[in-house]
């Protein structure tokens, strides 16, 4: 059977993707993207952004290639970049290198870019197409659409309870929910996302220490760590202040906190964040575009059941991934995922859309997105 040319185009932008994927949690605030250069139905070049500052994935591509790029086709996850950032535009490296058709996933939403990188490209000649598996794309870059749209991080609540809901007993164990595989599954989580977010409660019950633990000799990354704390009541012992680890701590608090603690603090190398309160709380959505004007581009928060219910109704959540163990705890005492008053109607739940599950053990684990428009269907 004779194959399409959007089927060739398919399957090469499926492997940029692949490519793409290699520097997952790698490349903030950058996109993860890949490149391949095929000519006459083989790869001649191929590469990926590796990091922010780095060469970007079409430059590893014709580099590769060399000679062979002329006259072929460059499949690329995301649009050529057309202006001046860390590196240079990929466009003008892209028309130079005499490629004659480039086949991009989607246009890139940086509105620098949106469109143009394209554009220069269709001037020069070459022959342009875009959309080959842009919802793939899409997903791929979550995070960076967000942020480069709204300047503001990709916030994902991340939850572990039984069967009935049940987030600890009602002693408050809760070592562990889940089993290790699931617990596996968190720590690459960890390592994906540029910080980590819990309230002070959570580290006043569980002492956790907010690092990747990768198995098999795999080499994590370090989220940076925020912790929610209105009136510094962290300890200056926490786990959480590790000198071990090169990724900072970032206490989050608001005015009224006591300086004699915010000075303790400082003074074991935590950052404190005076935030704008809400009350006699942190404004979450303050805290976010904080956050979001230091280049932190997504947000893994793991608190527990009163943060949760505090980012829910702030809005600040885009993404839910939820490990439901098969136990069941009971206990109208014992706490549950999401704290604070709650919704008096079913029709104002919090809804999610594009669910997916998945098995880690005996666990499950179920994701998807906060649908912002309820009445969305």
């Amino acid at each position: 059977m004779l194959l399409s040319q959007l089927d060739y185009d398919q399957f090469f932008i499926k492997y940029t993707l692949k490519l793409a994927a290699r520097a997952m949690g790698r490349t903030s605030p950058n996109p993860m993207v890949g490149a391949v250069v095929v000519k006459d139905g083989q790869i001649r070049g191929e590469g990926y952004h590796q990091k922010a500052g780095t060469p970007h994935a079409e430059i590893h591509a014709l580099r590769q290639a060399g000679e062979a790029a002329r006259g072929a086709t460059l499949y690329v996850t995301l649009e050529p970049c057309s202006h001046y950032g860390r590196t240079p535009p990929c466009s003008q490296a892209v028309i130079q290198a005499g490629i004659k058709r480039v086949v991009a996933a989607m246009v890139d939403p940086n509105p620098e870019v949106s469109g143009r990188g394209l554009q220069q490209l269709a001037n020069a000649g070459i022959e342009v197409v875009s959309g080959v598996m842009e919802e793939e794309a899409r997903q791929l870059n979550e995070v960076f659409i967000k942020y480069i749209t709204t300047r503001l991080p990709f916030v994902v609540l991340k939850s572990a309870m039984t069967l009935d809901g049940k987030t600890a007993t009602r002693t408050g164990h809760a070592f562990w929910v889940t089993g290790a595989e699931a617990r596996e599954e968190v720590h690459r989580l960890r390592d994906r996302y540029d910080a980590i977010m819990v309230g002070i409660g959570t580290v006043l019950a569980d002492d956790p220490q907010l690092t990747t633990r990768l198995s098999n000799g795999q080499q994590g990354k370090d989220p940076i760590r925020v912790v929610v704390d209105s009136s510094l009541r962290l300890p200056i012992t926490a786990r959480v202040i590790n000198p071990f680890s090169s990724a900072p701590t970032i206490v989050a608090t608001t005015p009224q906190a006591p300086r004699e603690r915010r000075r303790m603090l400082e003074e074991r190398g935590v950052e404190v964040l005076v935030v704008d309160s809400e009350g006699n709380r942190v404004n979450l959505n303050n805290l976010m575009a904080l956050l979001g004007s230091r280049e932190i581009t997504s947000v893994l928060l793991e608190g527990g059941a009163t943060l949760n219910a505090s980012a829910l109704e702030a809005g600040v959540v885009d993404k839910l991934i939820t490990f439901i163990a098969p136990k069941i705890i009971g206990g109208k005492e014992a706490p549950g995922m999401v704290g604070g008053l709650g919704q008096a109607r079913m029709d104002d739940a919090y809804l999610l859309d594009r669910i997916k599950v998945a098995h880690f053990g005996e666990d499950l684990m179920l994701s998807g997105y906060i649908r912002k428009d309820k009445d969305v269907i």
